[in-house]
């Protein structure tokens, strides 16, 4: 009689919801397809300056990323907001993100709001009370977690389900399908 080991195939990705005020975050574990909550939470960001603000998501994201060794990284992408001073100062809180991932060589996977939702709620256009309760859930949590941890949460999904049997599928939203890479450290390198 023949044994097969059964091969484990586990992959932890960190999401993060960017804010500048409110920065949420998201650890699944994916094991076989299937998702397990690891954690989630809130940066909290202080009544300062922008820039101090910029460099506690940069240090509050280092820090999960040591502490956590994600796999994969996933994050919303910029979407039209209100006013464009405030579109600045999301995109700013992004970049913090995105440098801290890519200087842990972790390759960074964009993903639009309206497909994150499509993907965990099956409505682009859900508020975020549908989108905490899929997530309570999917992952089977004991309460709804907080709005911005339950986005990030939804944008770790949404990077689960589009990973595929060959590896990932690197677009994003109207460019889904797209195999060029995104952000990486040497895109930061050469920025620098």
């Amino acid at each position: 009689m023949e044994w097969h080991r059964l091969t484990v195939k586990s992959t932890r990705i960190l999401a993060i919801d960017p804010g500048s005020r409110i920065t949420g975050f998201g650890i699944i574990d994916v094991t076989n397809g299937k998702s397990i909550y690891v954690n989630s939470g809130c940066i909290r960001l202080p009544d300062e300056a922008l820039s101090v603000r910029l460099k506690d998501i940069f240090n509050s994201v280092t820090a999960l990323l040591e502490e956590y060794k994600p796999n994969e990284f996933a994050i919303e992408e910029v979407f039209l907001a209100k006013n464009a001073n405030s579109a600045l100062k999301l995109g700013q809180a992004r970049g913090s993100a995105i440098v801290a991932a890519a200087l842990q060589d972790l390759f960074v996977h964009e993903y639009a709001a309206r497909r994150v939702k499509q993907s965990v709620v099956g409505n682009g256009n859900a508020d975020k009370s549908q989108v905490q309760a899929m997530i309570q859930l999917l992952l089977k949590l004991p309460s709804p977690p907080q709005a911005d941890a339950a986005d990030a949460l939804a944008i770790a999904l949404c990077h689960a389900n589009t990973r595929t049997s060959n590896g990932l599928e690197y677009g994003v939203g109207k460019r889904a399908g797209r195999t060029a890479k995104r952000w990486t450290e040497l895109d930061v390198r050469k920025t620098l």
